[in-house]
C-alpha cells in the first residue's frame, strides 16, 4: 500500500448492534498509534480485506478499538458476519476532504439563513450532511435531498434521520 509498514492479521467479523467490525490485534494497534502519532480520536487507515483495498477510520467505542466494515466492503470481499478475513492495514496520513456538492453550495447561497445555520453547525454534523449528499447517484435524488437539507437547516423537516439542528 505505502512506504509505511503495512500490518497483516486475520480476524473473525463480529457484530455490535447492526455494525459489523473486527478487533485489531494489540501489537498492530500500537504500530498504527506510532504511525499516527496518537492513540485517541478517530484514526484514518487504508486497508485491504482479502486483497480488496478500502479507506476507513479506526474508532474506539466502549473501551475497544474497532475497525467497522460497511456493506460495500463486505460485499466486495465476499465476507459476512462470522467469516474470517485477512486484513492488511496501515495508517493513512492523507487529508480526507469531501467537497460540498455544487447544488448544495448554490442552494445555500440562495438562502442566507440556511447558509448561516449550516456554517454554525458543529463540524461533525456539517460533514454528515455533506457526505450524505456527495454519495447520491441520480440528479433527481440530489435535487430532492438538497431541498430536504435546506428545509432541515430551516427547521422545516427531518433529514439524515434527524429533527431540526
Amino acid at each position: 500500500m505505502d512506504k509505511i509498514k503495512t500490518d497483516i492479521f486475520s480476524a473473525e467479523i463480529e457484530i455490535i448492534g447492526i455494525n459489523p467490525f473486527v478487533y485489531i490485534p494489540e501489537n498492530i494497534l500500537k504500530s498504527i498509534f506510532i504511525q499516527a502519532n496518537k492513540d485517541k480520536g478517530k484514526i484514518p487507515v487504508k486497508l485491504k480485506i482479502d486483497g480488496h483495498e478500502f479507506i476507513q477510520t479506526l474508532i474506539k467505542y466502549s473501551g475497544h478499538w474497532r475497525l467497522y466494515l460497511n456493506t460495500p466492503m463486505r460485499k466486495m470481499a465476499k465476507k459476512e458476519v462470522g467469516d474470517t478475513a485477512n486484513f492488511e492495514i496501515v495508517f493513512d496520513p492523507e487529508k480526507r476532504v469531501i467537497p460540498i456538492h455544487p447544488k448544495f453550495t448554490k442552494a445555500l447561497e440562495k438562502n442566507k439563513k440556511a447558509e448561516e445555520i449550516f456554517n454554525n453547525l458543529r463540524p461533525s454534523l456539517q460533514l454528515e450532511i455533506v457526505r450524505y449528499l456527495s454519495f447520491l447517484k441520480t440528479e433527481e435524488s440530489i435535487d430532492r435531498n438538497v431541498i430536504k437539507a435546506v428545509n432541515f437547516l430551516l427547521g422545516k423537516q427531518r433529514f439524515i434521520g434527524r429533527d431540526k439542528p
